[in-house]
């Protein structure tokens, strides 16, 4: 298959435009994305001429004879070149390298722009921020800026940036940082703009992740390092070609960034208006209308993972507005709560009880009721500030990082020293729900799981709390899906306060929260059909990511399939045409 021929499944991969970027540099440096021209003078004649200049500097005393043109044995060529192509170390090109100024400042000195790495943007220098110093006159001379310089970045703590070809396309009022090697070359043998895009190949860069010195932190290259790479040397006339078509399909990687970022946010804006209005139907009859709306879209809406999580969170809200079951299964025939009935508390519940009167924000059936929180506990606390570790001994005691997804992990389990009646205070059992009330995460505090057989007996944290609902009035599960939905998260975030950096709810504040509440039986059969569609969601994500690593598999073979065979030379302009 040519590469054009698959390019709209390779655009559509994950990391579709970076995978395209490195073909195209892959392709570039082994000699196949143009045209190789009879006439143009091969690179061996370039070869002489360096050889020529070399004994030139020898006699003039410039250079040492001991660094004569290296041979490169032939097991060394990482990859076979076209016939008129050279392989030559990056110092045959004689570069003129010049490490930059270490000054911060010197007096009486002349006021100059200093690039640093931050005025490194994309790989470009950019001159919107810069910063001025004053440098003395020989200082502006000996680290001046002309067009074609190479800026080698020289030490940096990410591997990724240490080694990087910055190329100086104009002439500059500035000069550069310490940060940085410039590297001058000789234009008649090689064009920077070619040497530049061959220092972000894949065939300079893994080179130089097995140079650079490490330390501190910190992750350097020298001069040495730089003029040791092995650099594939095309004619000068074909470098010109070269430079010319890795412009042209940069451009092009450039303008599928922006159409893929404006589709990813068109997409989003599309999957919540739609998914919104299905939440917000506030009967039956809209709920069909929204929901044909979305199914004549469906492929289309689901196929990415986060429209999966919006359809998610929908289905949620239709939950706990008695819209998710069928009209003959949303309403119930008994009392949900006895009047009469309150809530207990321990000590900790922080205030009076609530009367502020229940509110209705939408219509829900007939049998359901709007409840406060409180009104379904029959008990509340915090739990222990005892110190725990990993050491078996003591009562085992459950922290935020147990809970996980509405479920309750024992793998990172730790004990505490709890006296007896603290152990019985704090006793869990089977059905008690656990809730974060203070974190440093705003999207953490609020959020519950449910406690299980495995846990029985077990006891909690200081910066939990534990509820305890009352059995003939509310099954844990479905509050458990209550509180994920997002009217309640909102109720949850409006009173958080911050102390310290810390999000913290009391439980005053959580006994506040409002929600519908159908009937027991209700509550079972909306938790089994929850549970259900999850499954499907959880399935159909799986199958999102079973694409995605398909598409990214076979991207990788056709780009593998491209950079090993023939030239591309009469595919390239198709492959613009296909974008």
């Amino acid at each position: 298959m040519k590469l054009a021929e698959g390019f709209e499944l390779l655009a559509t991969a994950p990391d579709s435009v970076a995978r395209l970027r490195e073909l195209t540099l892959s392709l570039a440096v082994r000699g196949k994305l143009v045209r190789q021209n009879p006439s143009d003078e091969p690179a061996g004649a370039l070869l002489k001429e360096m050889r020529i200049e070399k004994d030139r500097l020898i006699a003039e005393g410039k250079i040492r004879r001991d660094k004569p043109l290296t041979e490169i044995a032939d097991e060394e060529k990482p990859f076979a070149l076209p016939d008129t192509w050279e392989w030559i170390r990056l110092h045959d090109l004689l570069p003129e390298f010049q490490n930059g100024a270490s000054s911060r400042g010197d007096k009486n000195g002349i006021p100059t722009t200093v690039l640093r790495l931050a005025d490194i943007r994309q790989g470009r220098i950019n001159l919107e921020d810069t910063r001025e110093i004053s440098i003395a006159a020989r200082d502006v001379d000996k680290y001046n800026l002309v067009a074609g310089d190479i800026l080698a970045i020289r030490v940096n703590g990410s591997a990724d940036l240490v080694g990087r070809f910055i190329l100086n396309e104009a002439n500059l009022s500035a000069i550069y940082c310490d940060h940085f090697i410039r590297m001058r070359v000789n234009g008649a043998w090689v064009l920077p703009a070619y040497l530049a895009l061959i220092g972000d190949s894949q065939l300079v860069r893994s080179t130089i992740s097995s140079l650079f010195i490490t330390t501190a932190g910190q992750k350097t290259v020298n001069q040495g390092h730089i003029g040791s790479l092995l650099i594939p040397l095309p004619p000068l006339n074909e470098q010109r070609r070269i430079v010319d078509k890795v412009d042209e399909l940069m451009s092009l990687c450039d303008e599928l960034e922006v159409r893929g970022r404006l589709q990813a946010e068109q997409h989003a804006r599309l999957t919540a208006t739609l998914f919104d209005a299905l939440a917000a139907s506030e009967s039956p009859h809209p709920l069909a209308e929204n929901w044909a709306r979305v199914a004549a879209h469906f492929d289309l809406l689901l196929d990415r993972p986060e429209a999966v999580d919006a359809l998610e969170k929908t289905i949620l809200e239709l939950a706990v507005r008695g819209l998710l079951l069928p009209t003959d299964e949303r309403n119930g025939t008994t009392s949900l709560l006895d009047e009469t009935t309150t809530a207990t508390f321990v000590e900790q519940a922080d205030g009076a009880a609530d009367e502020s009167p229940n509110v209705a924000p939408y219509e829900i059936p007939s049998s359901w009721s709007w409840i406060k929180f409180g009104e379904i506990m029959c008990d509340l606390r915090y739990g222990t500030s005892a110190k725990c570790d990993y050491e078996v001994k003591g009562t085992p005691v459950l922290r935020i990082p147990n809970l996980k997804n509405g479920r309750i992990s024992t793998d990172d389990l730790k004990f505490g020293a709890l006296t007896p009646e603290e152990a019985a205070r704090l006793s869990l059992v089977p059905g008690d729900l656990l809730l974060i009330r203070s974190n440093g995460s705003a999207t953490l505090v609020g959020s519950a799981a449910l406690v299980g057989e495995e846990c029985r007996d077990f006891a909690f944290a200081g910066y939990l709390m534990r509820i305890r609902l009352r059995e003939e009035v509310a099954l844990p599960t479905y509050i458990l899906l209550a509180l994920e939905t997002e009217g309640v998260r909102t109720l949850i975030e409006g009173p958080i306060r911050t102390t310290s950096g810390v999000k913290n709810i009391n439980s005053t504040e959580v006994s506040r929260l409002q929600f519908p509440l159908p009937p027991l039986e209700t509550q079972r059969r909306i938790v089994d059909r929850v549970d259900g569609l999850r499954r499907l969601c959880a399935d159909l994500r799986e199958r999102l990511s079973a694409r995605q690593t398909c598409q990214a598999h076979f991207a990788e073979a056709l780009v593998g399939q491209a950079a090993s065979t023939a030239p591309l030379v009469g595919n390239t302009d198709d492959l613009a045409a296909a974008a």
